[in-house]
């Protein structure tokens, strides 16, 4: 073995080497290993997914940077096994027994740079392994050729049932028929029947085929609660509707409104097997007959809601029946129903007493006596010091009794003093009433807030100033309908407007009302709103009125009402030099006027509605010089043409300004009055 010389002796006791220089090209080999040394030490390499090759260099997690943190033996003892990496070096001069072999030929002193720091007296204990070993079984059995890639959760197949039911209640019914297509799994769910406890074909009916709405209804028959078939022509074929009928045993509410083509029998197994039904719509039936109503009398004795109207096969008998054998019915709606005239019937309604609504609208055999007895019985007793019936008040809240031509004023009167709770009196088209009928009702009647008079020709303005207007429902008031009582002028209506605060509709259409009711309306609704000075709110309208073919209304009456709902309020300037806030409407007025006005004034509506007040108030300015200009070339006498030109000049402005046209120096608009209004 060579002696190893001073120059390549390294001292224990400092850690500082003697770097050699050598030729250049040993200096380009040396620099050369500095950079595979760093490349070796950057973490990043192990991100690299490719496997090394066991017999390279770098194969293990050792660099070239990095040297054993074990206990360090005396010089030249080293062990082949000790080193973690390829930190191999030797000398070319010499060499140690048991030294390392050279990896890179030509490296002459690199490891005199490498050197590890020697630390004195530090325990081998200290510094752990660099690397663990595994367990010989778990070695065998883990192979990176063999692992296999972890598979995605599946959150919908582990979901629970229940969850996904929820997801689905969140999708109107003609999605749920659309996403049933996806798959059995889809269609399993889509076909519960939780999703279908309200049942309503009306939106969708049209739109799927028979045999889906039919498998619908099969598959969630025993879930709905709620069934509305309004309408639906697929399920009336007998076949469909007995599958219906045998499916669903637990209905609530059943509306089969226009299903004109129900078999009979498949009716009335329906009704026998549903002894829950609490509210039934049978309008317009040819199915439903007296037998029907016995059926509904004997096995639903929970109905308290019923509408038969427009029902030909049946007569007022069968309402008899239902009232009697139905002891929760508060609604009866027998719409042109013949045969209440009968006073069997008229007794068991008086006798029962649980309506709250009564709907008799058209039933024209309906005449004074059994009105009075639906009301205060046969031969009640009369108090002599009021000359009233001593009976028990009656509980009805709604009553229609319109179109009922027979009624007198004597009949309708009986109703005062014996219906407190009356909220809804629509007496439209009884033509034989006048003020008489009204004036005990009014007067005792606080709750009232819907009164239907139209076509009551002989109304005077008597009934409106003074008992309408200062009866106890005027505060509540919120829904008026005198249209067609060719009576009424604004000696009436003033009073009525001015009292009746709470108005939120009007209809007063070809009556003799003018200007001033119009102007009267705008300041009470001004009055009664509140005003905001947030710019971007948006108001709503607060009163309809409807006052087309009243001849008495002219432009000026109508300009009030635009002029009040674009009107930004500008309060006094403060002693304090700060400038005033606007204020800006919360509450307009809806208008329903002339056919030839109505488009100008729906189209300053809607840009008021949308808070553009300056432009609604310019479109009612050029309006209102427009139709001055009307009337001056209307007018006779000298500059006839001068007003003409005027009047035209004035029209292409107002046009330009409501629909964006080509403004004065353009071609005048071909303007269609039959399109002008899109309301009337």
């Amino acid at each position: 073995m060579a002696a190893i010389t001073t120059q390549d002796a390294i001292d224990e006791e400092s850690p500082v080497v003697t770097q050699l220089d050598g030729p250049p090209k040993e200096k380009r080999r040396r620099k050369l290993l500095r950079g595979i040394q760093r490349i070796s030490s950057t973490p990043s390499l192990a991100q690299i997914g490719r496997s090394r090759s066991s017999s390279a260099p770098y194969g293990t997690r050792g660099s070239l940077s990095c040297v054993s943190l074990s206990a360090t033996p005396t010089f030249g003892q080293w062990p082949s096994s000790s080193v973690t990496g390829p930190v191999n070096f030797s000398s070319s001069q010499s060499s140690v027994p048991g030294s390392p072999t050279a990896e890179f030929p030509g490296s002459d002193g690199i490891e005199d740079r490498l050197a590890p720091r020697k630390v004195p007296h530090t325990p081998a204990s200290y510094f752990p392994p660099t690397t663990v070993s595994l367990p010989a079984e778990v070695a065998a059995t883990r192979s990176r050729s063999d692992t296999t890639r972890k598979q995605p959760y599946d959150f919908w197949a582990n979901m629970p049932d229940e969850i996904r039911v929820h997801i689905f209640s969140y999708l109107r019914p003609k999605e749920l028929v659309r996403i049933s297509r996806v798959s059995k799994e889809f269609n399993r769910f889509c076909l519960d029947g939780q999703l279908w406890t309200h049942f309503d074909a009306t939106e969708f009916y049209s739109q799927i085929p028979a045999e889906s709405l039919a498998r619908i209804i099969v598959s969630a028959g025993p879930f709905v609660k709620d069934l509305n078939i309004r309408g639906c022509l697929q399920i009336e074929h007998y076949k469909r509707a007995e599958v219906v009928v045998k499916a669903c045993k637990n209905l609530v509410n059943a509306s089969l409104e226009g299903c004109r083509n129900f078999q009979r029998s498949t009716l009335h197994s329906l009704i026998r097997s549903n002894e829950k039904l609490a509210n039934l719509n049978l309008t317009s039936m040819t199915a439903v007959t007296n037998s029907t109503c016995k059926i509904i009398s004997q096995h639903c004795p929970h109905l308290e809601t019923l509408n038969v109207s427009w029902c030909k096969h049946m007569d007022a008998r069968g309402i008899r029946m239902i009232v009697l054998g139905c002891p929760r019915l508060r609604d009866v709606r027998a719409g042109e129903v013949k045969g209440f005239d009968n006073f069997d019937v008229a007794k068991a309604i008086f006798k029962t007493n649980n309506l709250e609504r009564l709907v008799l609208t058209g039933c024209v055999e309906l005449d004074d006596e059994a009105f009075k007895t639906m009301i205060h019985g046969s031969n009640p007793e009369i108090d002599i010091l009021t000359d009233r019936p001593i009976v028990p008040p009656r509980k009805l809240r709604h009553l229609d009794i319109s179109r009922c031509s027979q009624l007198t004023s004597e009949a309708v009167g009986v109703l005062g003093y014996l219906v407190p709770e009356l909220q809804g009196l629509c007496l439209s088209g009884c033509n034989l009433l006048n003020d008489s009928a009204l004036r005990s009702i009014l007067a005792s009647a606080p709750r009232l807030t819907h009164l239907e008079l139209e076509e009551l020709s002989e109304l005077t303005n008597d009934i409106l100033s003074e008992h309408l207007a200062k009866a106890p429902c005027a505060p509540r008031l919120e829904h008026l309908s005198v249209s067609y009582c060719e009576h009424l002028t604004d000696t009436g209506m003033l009073p009525v407007i001015k009292n009746c605060v709470s108005l939120k509709s009007m209809d007063m259409d070809n009556t003799r009302i003018g200007d001033l009711v119009l102007t009267e309306a705008a300041a009470m609704v001004r009055a009664r709103a509140a005003r905001t000075s947030t710019r971007s709110s948006r108001p709503v309208v607060g009163l309809k009125l409807a006052v087309y073919d009243c001849q008495m209304v002219t432009w000026t009456g109508i300009r009030e009402v635009l002029s009040w709902n674009a009107e930004i309020r500008q309060p006094p300037s403060s002693s304090s030099g700060s400038s005033p806030t606007p204020t800006y409407p919360t509450e307009i007025i809806g208008l329903k006027c002339f056919f030839g006005w109505q488009q100008t004034v729906e189209e300053h509506t809607q840009r008021v509605l949308r808070g553009e007040f300056a432009a609604a108030a310019r479109l009612e300015r050029k309006w209102a010089d427009y139709m001055q200009a009307v009337e001056e070339a209307g007018a006779a006498g000298a500059g006839l043409r001068r007003r003409r030109r005027r009047a035209r000049e004035a029209q292409i402005t107002h046009a330009d300004e409501e629909e964006g046209g080509a403004g004065a120096a353009g071609r005048r608009r071909a303007r269609t009055m039959a399109a002008s209004c899109s309301v009337m």
